[in-house]
């Protein structure tokens, strides 16, 4: 199968992405745009439309067998919630730099949502700007409210 890729915006950035059929290789947070496509799911998440990425698959996933199991623990944390890297270590029972470290290294950022994993003081990193993981909190918790599944204290109804 064809190896794809394209970009999309979200606020200032564009969102590049590396992709075949149901699996994504690659996203990618530019300034830079990528001709090409991108899969729907990603440009209506993107856009506050959908709050899963359907059947999209995280390569990482199935490639990375390092940190795999955390990829799949951050994959578990609900839309619009965050964990803590602490959280996220106890229960895989390993440390919260290694937590840290993966989703540094994490290749398919939205797919494993490594936005909603923050330190237990603050937001944690990001990278190549903390204010994309902010962004994507924020559009988040928007998107369940405008659905009235959170109320403006920001807790699940």
């Amino acid at each position: 199968m064809e190896s794809l890729s394209g970009s999309c915006r979200f606020g200032l950035w564009h969102i590049q992405v590396w992709w075949n059929g149901d699996v994504v290789h690659r996203v990618r947070f530019s300034k830079e745009s990528l001709a090409g496509i991108v899969p729907v799911a990603i440009t209506r998440y993107l856009a506050g439309k959908a709050t899963d990425l359907g059947s999209l698959r995280s390569a990482a996933i199935e490639e990375d067998f390092q940190y795999f199991r955390i990829y799949r623990e951050v994959q578990k944390i609900p839309y619009g919630s965050t964990s803590t890297y602490g959280e996220i270590a106890g229960k895989l029972f390993t440390s919260p730099r290694l937590v840290g470290l993966a989703m540094k290294r994490n290749p398919t950022p939205l797919l494993v949502p490594c936005h909603r994993v923050v330190a237990k003081d603050g937001p944690g990193g990001f990278t190549p700007d903390i204010r994309i993981k902010e962004d994507l909190q924020a559009m988040e918790r928007k998107t369940l409210k405008k659905a009235g599944r959170i109320d403006g204290n920001g807790r699940f109804t």
